[in-house]
């Protein structure tokens, strides 16, 4: 009878909002079907890209739906990550510099390898193309959201941690009413981030060459990727407007409700007279469907998933105490036999590693060194470039309300777009000023790095405390004064960060901004990055293998001898919490 009496009084609030909501789940839904039917089709290695715009809605959704899969993956190994690393010592020894390592390789590291054992693990269906897109896409989403939740857990307040003790709250309780909610803020930033990240190789990850196969799926990726190669200028402006579109549409209905329903986890000791709105948020709230869901659906399966875990860890807590002794050598033998199948593993990876490498004779290792050097100057002068233009945009918008309420979305949507689709208008406007690749490629780095500055820019402008900013204006501190010892100081540990993921993103993005397909030619600057997509296109392995060595250790490197000591100067010296 509740029942009954919960479907009438449904039926009686039912609203337009319930209709819009139920619409957008059925047209959910049924592309979802579509996807599904893509990916468990037939293997086809090369799909013909249909250049109508007609065409560019489903391909668009396919990409999109690309995204969030990988984002989901991100999100997981984020959490499970980033909490292993912050709360194991041991572990965390191993797993920093491992980051380390994995986000400084490109994605045409990752790719050659990872698309041919999946498809070789799914020979008669399309799923290893899709999963290997969809990996491709991860690779460039995950890392800042690792480092973000590591971070945040890490920073959390001393008196947080007190109270979930004295509260006795369990693993599962503390992070769920701890934990994730002190990381939330910055974790959503980052996400953000993380899905511009994603989209910037998706011209890649969706069209690529190898040897002498050529890998398509349908997606707007790929849609741009034969409108350059073509020189159809008209196509390219349609991919251009479907992708603005997509990330406009993402933005209105995803993340705004997201960061306005996340404020109230913001950890403040005064509330905050910016609140951000969501018009998106506030209907859903309106809508009797949802509600009805939470309330008849959502809520009792999770307390009854609740009940059945703290049962689950209950009992394993009181066999633990019956068979300690056993458990005890049982975990030991286990630990023992994971590290050595790793081992065994990491030693089965170098030997192949090292057959591949052995077939790079001196001069070509010669080679790798002399470009190697050509793509950091190119990276420095990205970076350097970046920072001179986007610190004064990014503290003019941290710092007024105003301004970041007119500019913050467009920033947002210029930094979430993939800027190799941009690459053909900006080439055309670089050859008309007489400007060659081998400087070109500069400006085309930039395109992809500066939106790590300007962020991490914005967030500590905003982060400066409003007594300190009032006691400059107080003191009559002039403009250069005020700079000098509060701006620069205030802003300069998210500064650092942005200058770290600025470079680990120059360093990606040379593979793609030193090595233009336009039209019928191939524009082609001299660097480790052009190295390494020439050496992907002819199925080169060895040099593939060196040349991504090279990227990475250098990266890892300039971050251990470098960014690390200016992030020690940055917490010793300027952080707000010392």
């Amino acid at each position: 009878m509740s029942f009954v009496r919960t479907y009438v009084r449904l039926r009686r609030g039912t609203s337009w909002v319930d209709l819009f909501v139920f619409a957008g789940i059925a047209a959910l839904l049924f592309g979802l079907l579509d996807v599904g039917k893509e990916w468990s089709g037939e293997l086809r290695p090369r799909v013909d890209i249909d250049l109508s715009p007609s065409a560019l809605p489903l391909y668009t959704f396919f990409s999109l739906v690309r995204g969030f899969v990988a984002y989901g993956i991100s999100l997981t190994f984020t959490l499970v990550y980033g909490y292993i690393a912050a709360y194991n010592k041991k572990a965390e020894k191993i797993m920093l510099p491992l980051l380390d390592i994995l986000q400084s390789i490109p994605v045409l590291g990752f790719l050659p390898g990872l698309v041919l054992a999946l498809v070789a693990t799914f020979p008669h269906s399309n799923l290893g193309l899709e999963l290997a897109c969809v990996l491709m896409i991860f690779t460039g989403q995950v890392w800042n959201m690792t480092f973000s939740f590591y971070n945040s857990l890490r920073s959390l307040p001393q008196e947080l941690r007190e109270a979930a003790s004295v509260y006795k709250l369990n693993w599962w309780q503390r992070f769920t009413t701890l934990e994730l909610p002190y990381s939330a803020m910055g974790l959503i930033w980052n996400s953000m981030m993380s899905m511009a990240g994603g989209w910037f190789f998706l011209t890649i990850t969706e069209a690529f060459v190898l040897g002498d196969k050529d890998f398509r799926l349908p997606g707007i990726g790929s849609y741009m990727s034969v409108a350059i190669s073509q020189g159809n200028v008209p196509a390219m402006l349609y991919a251009v407007l479907a992708m603005i579109l997509m990330i406009l549409l993402v933005d209105q209905l995803f993340w705004r409700p997201i960061v306005a329903w996340a404020q109230k986890y913001k950890f403040e000791e005064t509330e905050s007279a910016q609140v951000e709105k969501s018009l998106v948020l506030n209907l859903l709230h309106r809508s009797h469907l949802l509600k009805f869901a939470r309330e008849r659906v959502w809520q009792p399966t999770s307390a009854a998933s609740m009940r059945v875990l703290q049962g689950a860890v209950a009992l394993e807590q009181k066999e633990e105490k019956k068979n300690y002794a056993s458990e005890k050598y049982f975990k030991r033998a286990f630990a023992w036999l994971v590290r050595i199948a790793a081992i065994g593993m990491l030693l089965y990876g170098a030997g192949k590693l090292l057959s591949l490498l052995f077939d790079v004779n001196l001069s070509e290792w010669a080679d790798i060194l002399s470009r190697l050097l050509l793509t950091f100057l190119r990276v420095g002068v990205a970076v350097f470039i970046g920072t001179v233009v986007m610190i004064p945009i990014g503290v003019a918008i941290g710092l007024h309300p105003s301004l970041s309420r007119i500019l913050q979305p467009a920033v947002q949507v210029a930094a979430s777009f993939p800027a190799p689709m941009l690459f053909p208008l900006v080439i055309i406007a670089l050859l008309s000023a007489g400007i060659g690749i081998e400087l070109g490629a500069v400006v085309l780095m930039l395109l992809g790095t500066q939106w790590y500055i300007l962020f991490n820019v914005i967030a500590g402008a905003m982060a400066i405390p409003h007594d300190l900013r009032e006691a400059a204006r107080v003191s009559r501190l002039t403009n250069w004064q005020t700079w000098k010892r509060l701006i620069l100081p205030g802003i300069f540990p998210s500064l650092v960060t942005g200058w770290v993921t600025a470079t680990g993103g120059a360093w990606n993005a040379s593979i793609v901004a030193e090595y233009v397909h336009f039209g019928n030619n191939n524009l082609i600057a001299t660097g480790l990055g052009s190295l390494i997509t020439t050496a992907t296109d002819a199925a080169n392995f060895g040099m593939l293998a060196a040349g991504v060595i090279a990227m990475a250790t250098t990266v890892v490197l300039i971050n251990k001898f470098f960014w690390r000591r200016l992030y020690a100067i940055a917490e010793n010296r300027y952080s707000l919490n010392k």
